[in-house]
């Protein structure tokens, strides 16, 4: 029997309270976030580009390898107190490491010698664990991709992929030379390099036979390798003592459905892909009969879930888009990769802890883990855990309760995070995240994202609005948040519109209530793109019922870094608009920003300046501003990430003081008070590095205080957003 789960039934199953309890359970959260930065060699420079990859764990559990193919070497990380992981060093090889397994005492690491594409080669190296030292290395022949060790630890499995150039032909195959599987016999945990068993895997495929590419290989404890041809879309089963296949079978295709297929700044799951060829990466087993593949896709497909077979090729069951809705519903979706491979699932890691079974699947462009339990039958989406960004490997380890990830991205260069591996435990409790997620509609999730500012309803306890920016430009979006559930959730979604279409070239980033049921929202411009710095009063449809453009004045100076929020002070026609200006504009105000006012009855315009911290690194700017009370509330912050963040603050400013004056002339400069720190907040929601973007924060009608953070989109990001209720121990 093929299972099949319907998306909105998976995504309403996994957000209801089985999946998300009240009660304590046994659940996964993030323990430790470890930056491989700090296994740099004393004689590189910080800002060398380096990466983890696959990543193992040594037989005792206190100790991590992973492999870092732009450094060139292995590195090892400390994890016997798994909640302070410490750097151990990198060992540099000869070469570029693609994979690692542990053998007992020993690490052995595939690593491409290769001079080119058509002159592929490779070695195995031994490196002995305790002192992080080379001890012997095998020629393979070819360029390794992926390493697996028996469980019986009678031998190795290596993946010789010798891979295409893709700009040869536009990648198509075939490439030669063909690539092959290899067995080497294992003594005492060290390979026996006269063992090395070359496995010929042509003429098996019915894409390109004669070369196949083979990317991913697993072992079950009777000795048998599951080996994924990705480019190919097939599998092979081969018997591990005699070398010989045992079965193969093409990895298939799919009919997707209530997929989004279009690169073009919105989220629509309405689309369909027929035939889509699941071209495997990664494969596990999950017991001695059945194995499950992840979909990611490399050339001609990538189905955007995972499959379960049997080893003969019998379909047990297939996810379609079951884990893309589920992902799109906490915010994940990479909506730039939508017209190649969506969430584009790469990994995957099986283990038992306690009674249950589980497998997990890495989504490479979502930065998430999906959480399975595996029942024999219908696999059961339980979690959905944030990583780095771009997953590459994991290793669970039962005996101490612990998963691991490697995450493979660096964006040191772009001022970015750098790639980290990160620890999770699984123990009584609660899930940490998400924070955020959204309702389902017509069969479908709510598709959000990139969330630049809140505000609050004027009659209901903790029903919050949020506005997507720029990510989303042609499908600007008010989406109504239900922050009395947990985790919160988006119920609905207004989309802001001219003439009945979709609203073009606006960054939202403030939005406040106009008293009339609609909605005042400030949009953030860029002249060099042709977007205006403008005001925006749109209806409860969503309709913009008025555009207010800057005036001459205050637009002298300008640059991108514009209203980054608004709020509403009075009522009727004393209301006035407040605006906060993210940066500094024009030379005159070095340490300084505005604070705009415009009075929509009077139509008047004027600013106050506001003092800005001074940064050590980066720069220094306002996300939001809120009125509450007696005061407004902004928020400062730096552009850092990780250790660098200094900078996350809420300041009060008191609005008898806010006395604008004439924009153009000498502005009144304010008094600022510190009101929170939201470092701690940060560092604390869920283990990850402290992201940048703190960008909305708001009060809700009965004084509680709710913050949240910007995941551009998933963008060079990780997508992790963090909505959370801040206490402010009775200061506001």
């Amino acid at each position: 029997m093929t299972f099949r789960f319907s998306s909105a039934a998976l995504t309403a199953a996994l957000f209801a309270s089985a999946a998300f309890p009240v009660a304590a359970e046994q659940v996964f959260n993030r323990i430790s976030s470890f930056p491989v930065s700090l296994n740099l060699p004393s004689y590189k420079d910080k800002k060398t580009i380096t990466s983890a990859e696959i990543v193992t764990a040594s037989e005792d559990g206190n100790t991590l390898i992973y492999s870092d193919s732009p450094l060139g070497g292995i590195g090892f990380v400390d994890i016997k107190d798994a909640k302070a992981p410490k750097a151990l060093g990198a060992l540099m090889m000869d070469g570029e490491p693609t994979s690692v397994a542990v053998s007992g005492a020993k690490v052995l690491a595939g690593v491409n010698t290769s001079e080119s594409y058509v002159k592929p080669a490779g070695k195995l190296v031994t490196v002995d664990i305790a002192t992080r030292k080379i001890e012997a290395s095998c020629e393979l022949g070819g360029q390794p991709d992926s390493v697996a060790v028996s469980p019986d630890k009678s031998f190795i499995a290596i993946a010789i992929e010798n891979e295409r150039n893709e700009e040869v032909n536009d990648g198509a195959l075939p490439q030669m030379p063909a690539g092959f599987l290899v067995t080497i016999g294992l003594k005492n945990g060290a390979p026996d390099c006269s063992t090395l068993k070359k496995i010929d895997v042509t003429g098996l495929a019915e894409i390109s036979p004669e070369d196949p590419e083979p990317e991913f290989v697993s072992i079950n404890a009777n000795g048998e390798i599951a080996l994924t041809l990705q480019e190919n879309n097939h599998i092979v089963i081969v018997d591990g003592k005699s070398g010989k296949v045992t079965s193969h079978f093409s990895a298939g295709t799919v009919d997707l459905k209530g997929i989004d297929t279009k690169t073009d700044g919105q989220l629509k799951f309405t689309d369909s892909q027929d035939a889509r060829k699941r071209e495997p990466d990664a494969v596990k087993w999950l017991d001695n009969d059945r194995i499950v593949i992840a979909n990611e896709g490399d050339w001609q497909g990538g189905s955007r879930g995972f499959t379960i077979f049997d080893k003969t090729g019998k379909l047990l069951y297939e996810a379609d888009s079951s884990f893309e809705h589920a992902v799109a519903a906490l915010g994940h979706y990479p909506e730039k990769r939508s017209k190649a491979k969506g969430i584009e699932p790469e990994g995957l890691e099986a283990a038992t802890f306690g009674n249950d079974k589980y497998f997990f699947v890495l989504a490479e462009r979502a930065s998430v883990v999906g959480v399975y339990k595996d029942t024999g039958a219908e696999p059961q989406l339980t979690q959905i855990l944030p990583s780095g960004i771009s997953p590459e490997g994991a290793v669970a380890i039962p005996s101490r309760n612990l998963l691991v990830t490697a995450n493979e991205a660096d964006l040191v260069e772009d001022g970015g995070a750098r790639s980290h591996v990160m620890i999770y435990e699984r123990s009584e409790g609660q899930a940490a995240y998400p924070q955020l997620t959204s309702a389902t509609v017509d069969g479908a999730p709510i598709g959000w994202g990139a969330l630049s500012g809140l505000t609050a309803d004027a009659e209901k306890d903790g029903i919050l609005y949020a506005i997507s920016d720029s990510v989303y430009g042609n499908q600007p979006s008010i989406y109504t948040i239900d922050a009395t559930k947990k985790p919160a959730v988006i119920t609905s979604v207004l989309r802001v519109k001219r003439d009945g279409l979709a609203a073009q070239k606006l960054d939202m980033e403030g939005i406040t209530l106009d008293g009339k049921g609609g909605f005042w929202v400030a949009s953030e411009g860029n002249t060099e793109k042709l977007v205006p710095h403008a005001l925006y009063n749109v209806n409860a449809k969503g309709e913009i019922k008025a555009e207010i453009a800057l005036p001459k004045e205050l637009l002298e100076g300008e640059t991108r870094f514009g209203f980054e929020g608004v709020t509403m002070i009075g009522k009727g026609d004393d209301a006035t608009l407040w605006m906060a200006v993210q940066r500094e504009w024009g030379k005159a105000e070095k340490g300084m920003v505005k604070l705009v006012s415009y009075n929509p009855k009077s139509k008047e315009w004027g600013a106050v300046h506001y003092p800005l911290d001074k940064a050590d690194d980066g720069w220094v700017g306002l996300s939001e501003i809120t009125a509450h009370g007696d005061n407004v509330y902004i928020v400062e912050r730096d552009n850092q990430i990780g250790d660098k963040a200094k900078i996350k603050k809420l300041y009060s400013v008191a609005i008898a003081d806010l006395k604008p004056g004439k924009i153009g002339g000498e502005l009144p400069l304010v008094k600022k008070t510190e009101v929170h720190d939201f470092l701690p907040d940060l560092k604390a929601q869920t283990n990850g590095y402290v992201v940048d973007k703190l960008e909305g924060f708001t009060f809700d009608k009965s004084g509680k205080a709710f913050a949240v953070t910007d995941n551009d989109g998933v963008d060079d990001s990780s997508g992790e957003t963090l909505f959370f209720p801040v206490d402010l121990k009775g200061t506001h």
